[in-house]
Order: structure tokens, then sequence, then C-alpha cells
């Protein structure tokens, strides 16, 4: 079986299929080059995905902006009602709507802000350090026990904030505090307020406890989302490669291509002077050799055809407007007239057939699950079409031993090959590339008794034609 390497179809032609995975538009997340542009990958730009984790971060910054808000009417609340102490209501109160306000103004920022950076988190910790160093001055300043508080915001800018944000926010909490030794507003208890010691005391062992509950909590969803940060990047990073070996070995395919046209036109010469010859044709057997290896000779021009069509070499034949049950019958046919009219065998159960576009890309990553299917079992394979919601789904099954259990968990990925070939391994590699390219999915499974199954799950929107499906 030859390994075809999928070559993308561009859009001169006006048909194309419409990339819905690996190269996005100018400013959109990055990612590989089209192959037809024959360079290397782009860098992995961190910025989409950084974008996305300052967001979550931002937010839960609200989040923990909404508990300080509680958490502050509750205390200025009991000790303002239960032990009686003269707390400036109004002034405190004003800071608390403040915090608020603050909240509201940043969910309507938030919605319309195109990009979150490091410089906006600084800013949303500083205001929370103001507004904590407000509440302090209006309740004792150093002497209350709620300044251990300080504390969170250093840690959370540890965590979120680069080293220098996070250096200028330690700058901002050190200051602040510095000012409260000079100026505030002293708390004056009244005395069935209870001991003062024992008050400190427990005032301490509340804001230790808010400051260990709340890092806990807080802490442990940004590290989760730096984490599928990470992840997001791990699998940019890998996409990239992936594409770039893919670009590689579509340059090596088409140089190939071009390298075996001159050797195959030789080959076609002499043929056609052997056809010519006397002592051939009159010889039964050699005739027929002689026919055999004029349509083997046909069957490699073709491929060669197919792979520099693929390339984009050939265009005029790479895409073309189509149905569903046309691409699929003309599809079945090609690969019987190639291989064998009898093993392979289609159910079309798609329903009321589409208009969609037939592109070789597509046409030959199927023929590479067919081959595989083919070597394996020579006497039945079967190529169910089902429509799931707004996908074509093809589930191509054989009589064959099956994917060995490790096997199956690396489908997709190169040189992942059960034949033992050196090279091998990278039929479903491009199929899963190309499947992805279209935003669709491919899965591996064995049958119960004996075979395997291979599901291709295509969204009819990146086949269709115009905008029947947007």
């Amino acid at each position: 079986m030859l390994d075809r390497s999928p070559g993308i179809a561009d859009d001169k032609d006006g048909w194309t299929l419409r990339d819905n995975a690996s190269w996005p538009a100018p400013g959109g997340q990055p990612g590989a080059p089209r192959p037809s542009d024959g360079g290397t990958p782009l860098p992995i730009d961190a910025s989409p995905a950084d974008d996305a984790t300052d967001r979550k971060n931002m937010a839960l910054l609200i989040q923990l902006r909404w508990t300080a808000v509680i958490g502050q009417i509750v205390t200025i609340g009991a000790v303002h009602s239960w032990l009686g102490a003269p707390l400036p209501i109004v002034p405190m109160g004003a800071v608390v709507l403040g915090l608020v306000a603050l909240n509201i103004a940043s969910l309507a920022w938030m919605r319309y802000r195109i990009a979150i950076s490091n410089r906006d988190l600084l800013v949303a910790l500083i205001l929370d350090v103001v507004a904590l160093t407000a509440l302090l001055y209006l309740s004792g300043g150093i002497t209350n026990p709620f300044t251990s508080l300080y504390l969170l915001q250093v840690t959370l800018g540890a965590v979120l904030l680069d080293s220098r944000s996070s250096w200028s926010l330690v700058a901002v909490v050190f200051t602040a505090f510095l000012w409260l030794t000079e100026a505030s507003r002293p708390l004056v208890l009244p005395p069935a307020a209870g001991d003062p010691v024992n008050l400190a005391v427990a005032g301490m062992l509340i804001g230790f406890a808010l400051n260990a509950v709340l890092l806990v909590v807080f802490v442990t969803r940004i590290h989760r989302n730096l984490r599928e940060r990470d992840a997001h990047l791990a699998a940019l990073r890998q996409h990239a490669a992936e594409q770039d070996h893919i670009v590689r070995m579509g340059l090596l395919a088409s140089g190939a291509a071009h390298e075996l046209g001159t050797p195959l036109a030789s080959v076609s010469v002499i043929l056609s002077d052997w056809r010519r010859m006397p002592q051939i044709t009159a010889d039964r057997e050699l005739a027929e050799d002689l026919t055999e290896m004029e349509t083997a000779l046909k069957r490699c021009q073709s491929i060669v055809t197919g792979i520099l069509v693929s390339a984009g070499e050939a265009r005029g034949e790479g895409s073309s407007p189509t149905t569903v049950s046309a691409f699929l019958s003309a599809l079945v046919e090609e690969w019987q007239n190639a291989r064998c009219k009898t093993t392979l065998h289609l159910v079309n159960a798609f329903g009321e057939d589409l208009p969609i576009v037939s592109d070789v890309t597509l046409k030959q990553a199927i023929f590479n699950v067919l081959d595989n299917a083919f070597e394996v079992s020579r006497d039945w394979i079967e190529l169910f079409a089902e429509r799931d919601g707004d996908n074509l789904v093809l589930s191509i099954s054989d009589r064959g031993p099956g994917f060995p259990k490790d096997m199956l968990t690396q489908i997709g990925k190169p040189y992942q090959s059960s034949k033992g070939r050196a090279g091998g391994g990278l039929g479903l590699f491009l199929v899963m590339n190309v499947v992805r390219k279209l935003g669709g999915s491919m899965t591996a499974e064995n049958l119960r008794n004996r075979g395997a199954k291979v599901k291709l799950v295509l969204p009819l929107s990146t086949l269709a034609i115009g905008d029947q499906f947007d």
C-alpha cells in the first residue's frame, strides 16, 4: 500500500473545503502554516492562551472581592452591634459600596475588553489593597488583627503576576502598612466588650482562618487555570509539530512524484513499442503479461497524478461540487476498480442527499483507511455512512485481527504501525490530521468477535457548498 500524503486544496477554483481547525485567520490563534506555503511552523504565541487564563483569574479576583464585601458587612455589623464599638459606619459603608461599584464596573469592563493583561490584574489587586487599607484606617489601623489579610493580597500577587509586578504589589502593601503605623483612627471598645487581649487573639484567629481558607480555595483554582493553559499550549505545540511533519512529507511526496514521472514515461514508451512487436503480440502469455504491466503502469501514473493534485500542482481536479451519495458512490467505485471489486461494500444510511464539495484530500484520507483494512481483510470491508445531527459519520469495518491494545490508545500518532515496516504507521496519522483540519474526529475500536472499526466524524458545515449550514 502506498501511504499518500494528503495535500490541501486552496481557494483558487471556487470550490474548496473550509478549514475549521488548522490555520486561523490573521489575528487568530497561531499554529502551523498552510502546507502550500512551504514554510516552517509559526512559533507558538502564548498570548491567546495567556489572555484566556488572565480572564479567568480576573473573574476569580471579582469573586474574591464579592466574598470580601460579604465578610466586611458581617464583620462591621458584628463589631458595631454585638461588641458595641463606635465604628464610623458611614465612611466604612462608603468603602464597601465602592468595592461593590468596582466589581460591577469590572464585570462590564471584562465583557467588552478584548484582552486582559498582567497590568490589569496588578491594578485590580492594588485597588483591593487600597480598600483594605481604608477599612483598617477607620478601625484601629495597625492594631486591627485583620491586617494579616495583606498577606492574602501578596500571595495572590505572587501567583498571578510576573516578578516585577509582584514586587510592585509588595511595595504598595509595605507602604500601606507603614502608613497605618503612623495614621489611623483608633478603635475604642466599651468595657462591656470584654478583655481587649482576648478580643485581639480572637480577631487574629479569625483573620488566620480567613487567610488559610481563601488561599486554599482561590490559589487551587488559579493553579487549575494555569494547568489548563499549559495543557492548551502543549497541544498547540504538538499540533504545530505534526503540521510541520505533514508539510515535510508533502514536499517529499511532491518531489518523488516529479522524479517518478520521467521513468514512468519511459516505461510507457517501451511498453508501447513492445505492443507493436509481432513476436510479443503473437505469444498469448506475453500479451497477457504486457496487458497487466500496462494496467499497473496506468495505476502508478494515476497515483503520481493524485499526489501532484493533492499538492496543488494540477488544479482543476482537486475539488468539485457533488452530493454526499454521489461522492460515496464515486469513491467506492474508484477504490474497487483499483483494488478489488468484491471486497468493499457500501451501506448508505445517510438519508436525504445534500450538496457538498468533493475534494481529493478527503478522498485520499478515506482511501488510506480502506487500504489499511484491505491489507488485513481481503474478503470483506464495509463502509457504512450515516448522518448524526450535522455530521457525516463514516465507519469502516473489517474482519482482520484488529488493533493491538497498546496501539488503540496511540491511534493518530505517527509511526504507530502493527506491520513492523520501517517508516510505516503514517497512514492513520495523516487521516487524523485531515479529519481534524475539517473540525472532525477519528476513533478506532476492535469489534467483539473479529475485526476492527475506524469511525470518521465530519461536520457537514466544512463540506457544504455555500452557507447552508452556517
